[in-house]
C-alpha cells in the first residue's frame, strides 16, 4: 500500500477516535471517571514505551549528533511551557482562572494545534519505516481517547451543548489529517530533518506521559485500584515492547 494512503487512513482513524472518546461522556460520571483513569494509565505506558523502545533507538541508529538530543529536551520543554501558558492540564484544572466560554475556545485551539503536530509526527514516522509509523500511530491513538474525553468535558463546562461539543471536538481532531498532508507534501524538505522531528516527538511523548498522565493515576490511594492501574500502565509499555518483536 502507498505510504501516504496508509498514513492518511491512520489519521482518519485517529480523528474518528474523538467521537468514540466523547460518547463515553454519555455514561454515568463515576463510570467515565474509572474508564478514563485506566485509559490514562494505558496511554502513559504506550507513550513512554514508544519514546524509549522505538523512537530513541531509531534516531540513534540514524546517527544523530549529540547536540541533536537538545531537540528531545526542546520537545519536552515546548509542551511544558505551552501547557503552563494555556493552563490546560488535560482536564478542567485551573478553570477558575478563565472565563468558561473563553476556556472552551482556548482548549479547542490548543487541541487543534496538538493534533496538527501529531499529524506531522505520523507522516515523518511512516517515511522512516512502516512499522515505526504503526507503533507511533498506536501510541497517538491510545493517548487520543483520554485526551478527547478531557477536551469534551472542558467544552461541556464552557457551556456548549453535548451535540455542539461533539462536533467541535471532532473538527479540532481532524487537524491531524492536515498535519499528515502537510508532512507528506513537504517530505522532500523534511526528509533530512526526520530524526530531529522524531526526537521532538519523543520529548512530547515523554512530557505528556510522565508529567500529565502518570500523576493523574498515581493519586489513587485504594490499594486494589492502584495495583490494577499500575498493571495497566505496565501493559501499555509491554504492548510497545511486543511491537519491537514484529519485523
Amino acid at each position: 500500500m502507498n505510504p501516504f494512503f496508509l498514513t492518511f487512513l491512520v489519521a482518519l482513524g485517529i480523528a474518528a477516535l474523538s467521537l468514540s472518546g466523547s460518547f463515553l461522556l454519555f455514561l454515568r460520571d463515576h463510570i467515565v471517571k474509572q474508564i478514563s483513569l485506566y485509559l490514562l494509565a494505558l496511554a502513559a505506558g504506550a507513550l513512554l514505551g514508544t519514546a524509549f523502545l522505538h523512537i530513541l533507538p531509531e534516531v540513534v541508529e540514524e546517527g544523530v549528533p549529540e547536540w541533536g538530543f537538545l531537540i528531545l529536551l526542546g520537545g519536552f520543554l515546548f509542551f511544558y511551557i505551552g501547557e503552563k501558558l494555556l493552563h490546560l492540564h488535560h482536564g478542567v484544572a485551573g478553570v477558575d482562572e478563565h472565563n468558561p466560554r473563553a476556556l472552551g475556545v482556548l482548549s479547542l485551539s490548543a487541541d487543534a494545534v496538538h493534533n496538527f503536530v501529531d499529524g506531522i509526527i505520523l507522516a515523518a514516522a511512516f517515511l522512516v519505516d512502516v512499522k515505526l509509523g504503526l507503533v507511533t500511530a498506536a501510541a497517538v491513538a491510545l493517548h487520543e481517547v483520554p485526551q478527547e474525553i478531557a477536551e469534551f468535558g472542558v467544552l461541556l463546562y464552557a457551556g456548549f451543548s453535548k451535540y455542539r461539543a461533539l462536533v467541535l471536538n471532532f473538527l479540532s481532531a481532524t487537524t491531524v489529517i492536515l498535519g499528515v498532508i502537510a508532512g507528506s507534501l513537504l517530505k522532500e524538505a523534511i526528509l533530512p530533518f526526520i530524526p530531529f522531528v522524531l526526537l521532538f516527538a519523543a520529548g512530547s511523548f515523554l512530557y505528556i506521559g510522565a508529567s500529565d498522565f502518570v500523576p493523574e493515576f498515581k493519586k489513587e490511594r485504594n490499594l486494589k485500584k492502584s495495583l490494577f492501574l499500575s498493571l495497566t500502565f505496565f501493559f501499555g509499555i509491554f504492548l510497545m515492547w511486543v511491537f519491537t518483536l514484529i519485523e
